[in-house]
């Protein structure tokens, strides 16, 4: 009981986290006179108050977070704090059903950036002010947020922490508690989005327009103020300042705060994964670029380097914006983009998918399986860098993975069975669950997921939900020897 009622003195506190978020957009609201001010009022006043009843009612129980309940509280919050969020867009859109504001807000904290809105140019300003702020407050994690401040509450933040980012931040040159290590790491976040904000500002974009696209790029969460994405500025200028802090986001935010520590760029030369992801995505850029002028779908390799970079930096990186219309490009390119979405993005940095270094893993234990195949009786252990990798770290990375392609593809015979063609299928499934956003066909980068059926839009945010948690701290719940003492 104790322990239930522990996550409900959590649960409320993040509750009335988001009643704090959610202020910001009321006085939003009220000064630019959009219409909504008193749908966030109302939507403030709820999340207040559920928050605070739960918060203070369990003040006095006394704090217990085991491994189990550390796992519950990861997916209670990331399943639940949607439904909350949701209240913003039901009280202030009448026509929007529930199914539809909890696959946008999921999209949102998943930091997704997949919508089912049209209208974007037009939303009331707080509204798309609320979008982009759950992509933002997301994209180091909730979990990690709170972590930040739990040991106010006497509550030790280790379980959380490892529940939420396995083996993703590098202890080594990062302060020694849980809690200052969360706080080093929002505080570098906060000071990187602040320059892509006055970054796209200087690069033609208006105050607003800036403060929302940089929310989404640090998160890498692609919501955007407009129904054409980034193509509505059609600006060379737009384009690169977004495509570098892309990829900033895109490596481990440990590396960004020891370079900046440090003051060298050292850092960024020894992490293993930050220059095989760098290479990995600047040799597909150059790819991509040639497939494009090559069949004719650009009349110069400049300009077909331009769109192809930008776009497949976008996806490869699960951020999920759009300048071009890459539905209609030859199909090697798109599906390539969907496939570096899998593998890109860095541990600890708010991408998804199987991260680098998982892949990098993958590569060297195939190589090392092939060195024993030729040499049966040698004795050779896989090393990234100086470091020799533990065998456990190996197993536990191919049942990651091994989890991760099942999940993919029984998702995706779940869209099949409900009757969506195969290329819409597989393609929402995989940006999805990357967390990049668009997919092909009916769920391009010129439409959205709106086509899809009350049905078909569930199975898609589960998939959202099933990777921003790295599908372990969902599935492990339903083992019953994790919950045996």
């Amino acid at each position: 009981m104790s322990i239930i009622l522990t996550l409900v003195h959590i649960l409320g506190l993040v509750a009335m986290v988001f009643g704090g978020l959610m202020t910001s957009c009321l006085m939003t609201s009220y000064l630019s006179n959009d219409g909504v001010t008193g749908a966030f009022f109302e939507a403030t006043e709820i999340a207040f108050g559920v928050g605070a009843l739960m918060f203070f009612s369990t003040i006095k129980i006394p704090k217990k977070l085991s491994r189990q309940a550390g796992f519950m509280l990861v997916a209670m919050t990331w399943s639940l704090s949607p439904m909350l969020c949701t209240l913003p867009l039901l009280l202030a859109l009448p026509n929007m059903t529930f199914v539809d504001a909890y696959f946008e807000t999921m999209s949102g904290l998943t930091t997704t950036g997949a919508t089912v809105m049209s209208g974007l140019d037009t939303l009331p300003m707080s509204l798309n002010l609320w979008r982009h702020e759950l992509n933002w407050i997301a994209g180091m994690g909730i979990i990690i947020f709170a972590v930040a401040i739990l040991p106010m509450l006497g509550i030790g933040g280790m379980q959380l922490y490892k529940a939420e980012t396995p083996g993703s931040v590098k202890e080594s040159d990062l302060p020694p508690r849980i809690a200052q290590t969360a706080k080093a790491l929002w505080i570098v976040y906060a000071g990187i989005t602040l320059a892509c904000i006055l970054s796209l500002k200087f690069a033609g974009m208006n105050w607003f327009d800036s403060v929302c696209h940089a929310f989404a790029a640090m998160s890498l969460g692609g919501m955007s103020t407009h129904d054409n994405s980034i193509g509505f500025f059609n600006s060379v200028q737009i384009e690169v300042v977004l495509t570098i802090f892309q990829l900033i986001a895109a490596i481990n935010f440990a590396t960004h705060f020891i370079a900046l520590r440090k003051r060298s760029l050292k850092p960024y030369l020894y992490d293993m994964e930050a220059k095989s992801f760098l290479v990995l995505v600047f040799s597909s850029c150059i790819l991509a670029a040639w497939v494009l002028q090559y069949e004719g779908t650009y009349p110069d390799f400049l300009t077909a380097l331009r769109h192809a970079s930008f776009n497949l930096v976008t996806i490869a990186t699960d951020c999920g914006f759009a300048s071009q219309d890459f539905n209609k490009w030859p199909i090697f390119v798109p599906v390539w983009m969907l496939f570096l979405s899998c593998l890109s993005a860095s541990s600890g940095s708010t991408g998804g998918g199987i991260r680098m270094i998982r892949t990098i893993i993958l590569i060297k234990q195939a190589r090392l399986e092939m060195f024993k195949f030729i040499h049966p009786f040698a004795v050779r252990s896989m090393k990234i860098g100086d470091t020799v990798i533990d065998s456990n770290i190996i197993t536990s990375v191919m049942g990651f993975i091994f989890l991760y392609f099942i999940c993919i593809v029984i998702l995706i015979f779940s869209l099949l069975l409900t009757g969506l063609d195969f290329m819409t299928a597989f393609s929402a499934i995989i940006a999805c669950f990357n967390n990049a956003g668009p997919g092909l066909n009916l769920v391009g980068p010129a439409s959205n997921y709106s086509i899809l059926s009350d049905a078909q839009t569930m199975i898609c945010t589960f998939a959202m939900l099933l990777g921003r948690v790295q599908i372990f701290s969902i599935v492990i719940l339903f083992i019953p020897e994790f919950w045996r003492k």
